[in-house]
């Protein structure tokens, strides 16, 4: 995966943030990768960028033609809008930035209608888009119970966002822990009382010596219980290395989520840069 950021200038020459990928948990939809040569300042950024800035779409208005369920329209309404939906970045713009000025055009939102009549669950599935590219994510979310001759019909429009101004707008969640460095020293008098005292397990016992599983490392969350009960162990944290973990909740890929937010983030950058010139 090739390197992401920007460079720094240090003593002695130029780093380079660099992202390493560890693992991909499709149960979850999470991946989990190393920032390496960064600072807790850029790794809280863009973590905060991911779920504040990067935009998705989401339905924000509903105009209800028929509505004899036994919900409200404003439940209703708040339940579509929390449904996460496909998103394509390259073809719509945030309505603070497009030519329409916020009034709604195809270039910043997109019409979605749904038209169902009793007994029957109605479904995300349901919703018919007039861009194929803009659908429910996942197509059994269950939206209102309709019973014989109760009807639901609506109009929806929905526009790209950010997760700052509505948390239906957030692509996903984003979380990070300081990469951990584990030393043993000297004799650790009970090795199987450290391995059982690790809730992660990272700890292995070979021949009645304490190791540390290279593989598991990284699940270590600096809980400091192997220390508690062993003194000869020291657990550190790097400042500069981070493992970041990133749940998308479907609307964009991972790829796209990140390499969207380091895009955001230096542009920030280069604009604080200009205004402090």
């Amino acid at each position: 995966m090739m390197a992401a950021g920007r460079k720094e200038e240090e003593e002695g020459g130029v780093s380079k943030m660099e992202i390493t990928p560890i693992d991909f948990d499709k149960k979850h939809n999470r991946v989990s990768f190393s920032l390496k040569g960064a600072d807790p300042t850029y790794a809280n950024a863009l973590r905060r960028i991911i779920m504040e800035e990067v935009p998705t779409m989401a339905i924000e208005d509903v105009d209800f033609s028929k509505n004899s369920s036994a919900l409200y329209d404003e439940i209703i309404a708040h339940r579509l809008g929390l449904i996460p939906l496909k998103t394509d970045l390259k073809s719509y713009n945030l309505p603070e930035e497009c030519k329409c000025k916020g009034e709604g055009c195809a270039r910043c939102s997109v019409k979605l209608t749904l038209s169902a009549k009793g007994p029957c669950t109605v479904l995300s599935s349901e919703i018919k888009s007039k861009d194929s590219a803009i659908k429910p994510v996942f197509p059994g979310i269950p939206i209102v119970k309709l019973i014989k001759n109760q009807e639901l019909e609506f109009e929806a429009t929905a526009f790209l966002g950010k997760g700052v101004n509505h948390s239906k707008w957030m692509p996903g969640l984003a979380y990070y822990k300081y990469k951990p460095s584990i030393e043993i020293k000297g004799n650790v008098s009970d090795p199987e009382k450290v391995k059982a005292s690790c809730p992660v397990l990272i700890y292995d016992v070979h021949n009645g010596k304490l190791t540390v599983n290279k593989d598991k490392i990284n699940d270590c969350h600096l809980c400091g219980a192997c220390v508690d009960v062993e003194p000869n162990i020291t657990i550190n944290e790097s400042n500069t290395d981070f493992i970041f973990y990133l749940e998308s909740w479907g609307q964009l890929s991972h790829k796209e989520i990140l390499a969207k937010a380091v895009e955001i983030l230096d542009s920030k950058l280069d604009n604080f840069a200009e205004q402090v010139k």
